[in-house]
């Protein structure tokens, strides 16, 4: 009877995840071979016509790269200074719990919230206006939770024996983090930090308020412009688009690029943490 049981757990697991691995193929060939017709050098590399009927996504695919970038060079240093903060130098209580909780609690609020949070604080309070300020900092401030709690999880798993035996011999607090903590926390700590960005990467509702236009069919000049983004042309293309039947190709052949763009920074991600990982073992 416990052999039945055993064997049947583990073919119900089994038959789940060849289930879940299915679907993934299916949606991955359905855009993948729809989407492949529409991809030229015309498409990648010219400007959008006829309020996005015709021409290409150049100004989209620019604009997510410009979110992005802001969007990096604002979260990566705030979360991974806040980790090593709470992880190193906080006094252990109930104030750093409660903390660490509501950090947990604010990776988990959808990012519609954030969006109207972005809307009135950096759009109407301190009138950066729909721009690519806007947007990147409501980005940073979303996935913020999530490089905090990704990068304080590589640097608790640090042994405590790398931290006393520097101190041991003479070495200060900083310097013990930087020699002997942050390098093999790093794999985890940019594991974490870029998933977290290629969750932004995609991300529809933040900038939906805060940064992104359907038709701009030029390139942004300053960071205080809006832009168009690959979310948000793909949601106007597939949902809001009076002609919607006709740009079918066109909504496909985004989706494809914004896919093989999060799945970039995906895979960044893990050759990242292997390069890490066989540098610095412990």
């Amino acid at each position: 009877m416990r052999w039945l049981i055993d064997q049947g757990t583990r073919w119900m697991l089994r038959g789940v995840t060849y289930l879940v691995v299915a679907a993934t193929a299916w949606i991955l060939l359905d855009i993948i071979i729809k989407g492949l017709p529409a991809i030229n050098w015309s498409f990648l590399a010219s400007q959008p016509s006829k309020g996005g009927e015709e021409g290409g996504i150049l100004p989209a695919i620019v604009g997510t790269f410009l979110l992005i970038a802001c969007t990096t060079a604002v979260a990566l240093p705030l979360g991974m200074a806040a980790a090593i903060y709470l992880s190193e130098y906080a006094r252990q209580g109930r104030f750093t719990r409660t903390l660490r909780l509501a950090i947990i609690t604010l990776a988990g609020v959808p990012s519609i919230v954030f969006g109207l949070f972005g809307l009135g604080l950096f759009v109407m309070f301190c009138g950066f206006g729909v721009s690519i300020v806007s947007g990147s900092l409501t980005l940073a401030c979303m996935i913020l939770p999530t490089i905090i709690v990704a990068s304080e999880e590589s640097l608790q798993a640090v042994p405590h024996y790398l931290r006393e035996g520097s101190l041991a011999l003479g070495a200060g607090k900083w310097q013990t983090i930087r020699t002997n903590v942050l390098p093999y926390a790093i794999p985890g700590m940019v594991t974490g930090s870029v998933l977290g960005i290629g969750r932004a990467a995609g991300e529809t509702a933040p900038i939906l308020l805060t940064a992104a236009v359907f038709y701009q069919p030029r390139l942004p000049e300053s960071l205080m412009d809006p832009v168009m983004a690959l979310p948000y042309h793909l949601y106007v293309l597939a949902t809001q688009h009076p002609a919607a039947a006709k740009v079918l190709s066109m909504q496909y052949g985004t989706a494809l690029v914004l896919l093989a763009l999060v799945l970039s920074v995906n895979l960044g991600a893990v050759v990242l943490r292997l390069y890490f990982r066989r540098k610095y073992q412990w």
